[in-house]
């Protein structure tokens, strides 16, 4: 079947659905609006709701299986989601869809979102890595990305003889470094997500840049020996802020889509529809920067601490953000 013709076939089920969402289930032989109309064939009721719910979450499926366009996917999704809410979630507390939010809506979204999320790292890593590789064989070339300053500033906060690590002159506590790692991580988010509404060429080049900067510092305080410093205080933060940026740049260019490529939507309403899911996005990047400031504040420069404790509770940190991402909310499947 053309998708024209699933649409046609299917329009009536989900204007009913929208009106259900913008309104309110109806009861057996409740009128469905205020002219006094009956409830057509399509309308939703409590005798009706499991089987054109199960109807819904169908045409979901066939839709993604016979590779329909995104527009019509995201508007699925967004009714699947919408209507699974409100029957599950209509009577929890705010703190209830909070927790609903974190175990299962977030990694559902993220995974549903898997291209832009792959794109964006990608974008990110890659950059990364090589600036790191090409600084083990020729470290000046630092200096095409740091001024001199700021080599030497990095160098004097991860060297061995440093009393707290990563720790700037003018800072003076931790509270204050907190207050810093906070500023610096949003700044970097903010750059990612924000880029995006350039169509998408903002992220892209942030997500290039940061890359580079940061796979610049890493190459270059590797290549001059400091690894146990430098290595043992990023390994506790660093999948948190890394993932965090990754989850950035793919809302960015969740609006960046949308601006190139609207489908046959208004590019306003594209943008609008885009945005519902990429501000989840964003919300999950602000929480792990913000978990990834707090580590970087308060565990991080403990110099007392074993560096293999500390690579340790990295790679715990990598690979439980990654199972998370992975398989929560996989147990949940629509019949």
């Amino acid at each position: 079947m053309k998708e024209y013709q699933f649409i046609e076939t299917r329009r009536a089920d989900w204007d009913a659905w929208d009106r259900w969402l913008a309104g309110g289930l109806r009861g057996k032989g409740e009128r469905s609006d205020a002219s006094g109309a009956e409830p057509g064939p399509a309308a939703i009721t409590v005798e009706s709701l499991p089987r054109q719910f199960r109807g819904l979450c169908r045409d979901l499926s066939l839709a993604r299986d016979r590779r329909y366009s995104e527009p019509l996917l995201d508007a699925l999704r967004d009714r699947v989601l919408a209507a699974h809410q409100r029957i599950y979630g209509a009577r929890r507390a705010g703190g209830g869809r909070w927790l609903r939010f974190v175990l299962h809506d977030l990694p559902v979204l993220v995974r549903s979102e898997a291209r832009l999320v792959w794109a964006s790292a990608a974008l990110f890593f890659l950059p990364l890595f090589l600036a790191l590789a090409v600084l083990q064989f020729y470290p000046d070339g630092v200096y095409f990305l740091l001024s001199p300053e700021t080599v030497g500033s990095v160098e004097e906060m991860y060297a061995p003889t440093a009393e707290r690590l990563g720790r700037p002159r003018d800072a003076s506590d931790d509270v204050m470094m907190l207050g810093f790692y906070i500023a610096n991580n949003v700044r970097i988010d903010f750059q990612c997500f924000a880029g995006g509404i350039a169509f998408g060429l903002g992220s892209v080049f942030f997500l290039i840049y940061n890359g580079l900067v940061i796979g610049a510092v890493a190459g270059y305080l590797t290549q001059v020996g400091y690894i146990e410093t430098f290595w043992g205080f990023v390994a506790g933060h660093s999948a948190p802020e890394l993932i965090g940026a990754v989850l950035s740049g793919a809302a960015g260019l969740k609006i960046g889509l949308a601006l190139i490529a609207p489908g046959r939507l208004r590019r306003a309403d594209a943008v609008k529809r885009a945005a519902q899911r990429a501000v989840h996005l964003l919300y999950a990047a602000a929480g792990l920067t913000f978990c990834a400031a707090f580590v970087e504040a308060f565990w991080s420069p403990i110099r007392t601490l074993p560096v293999e404790l500390k690579y340790g509770v990295g790679m715990a940190f990598w690979l439980s953000l990654l199972a998370y991402f992975s398989l929560v909310g996989r147990s949940r499947r629509a019949a």
